[in-house]
């Protein structure tokens, strides 16, 4: 048998981990935190984590939040791992609004900012001020998160004013956020 390249074994291996162990994985070494962080490596780790194995239940219950593994078999939970919140929010506070491999938009409902939010690295990004109330009005709006066809992760906001729609599309940078 021919010898594998050393970058395919290391690729195989890691797209199979916990998104959890790939970021740890980032830090040994230049080379492997390059490929961490293509979008390639983060479209196939995705791909993978979908096996109903790795399922997981993300529970927001007033101030704390939780992750909890899915048992297939009786459709029940599994024991749970605390997530702490990484930006300021109120009891119960935080709308889920979307989500897309593994990635949140959240809206924090005393101010209405939306954010996104990686539960796993805890990384988020706001996408509107504490100021900009009105950015997003519950009733009002819709919110999606897709992937272009560059591979480029967007945020879809949908408005209604006054009767008027108004459709806007919100470029992220993907490697501050994903595993």
């Amino acid at each position: 048998m021919a010898d594998l390249p050393t970058h395919t074994i290391v690729f195989e291996i890691l797209t199979r981990l916990p998104a959890k162990d790939v970021g740890r994985s980032k830090s040994v070494c230049k080379q492997w935190y390059a490929l961490l962080s293509t979008q390639d490596f983060v479209k196939i780790h995705c791909s993978r984590s979908v096996v109903s194995s790795n399922q997981r239940v993300l529970l927001i219950d007033d101030l704390t939040c939780s992750v909890r593994p899915i048992i297939s078999n009786n459709n029940d939970y599994g024991p749970s791992s605390t997530v702490t919140f990484p930006f300021h929010h109120q009891n119960n506070d935080v709308s889920i609004l979307s989500h897309l491999n593994g990635l949140l938009c959240v809206c924090l409902n005393h101010t209405y900012e939306l954010l996104l939010w990686n539960p796993t690295t805890t990384a988020f990004k706001r996408l509107s001020t504490p100021d900009s109330h009105g950015f997003y009005i519950n009733n009002l709006d819709a919110i999606g998160l897709y992937v272009d066809a560059d591979d480029d992760y967007k945020v879809l906001h949908i408005k209604r004013r006054s009767g008027v729609l108004g459709v806007y599309r919100i470029l992220f940078l993907l490697f501050c956020l994903a595993t």
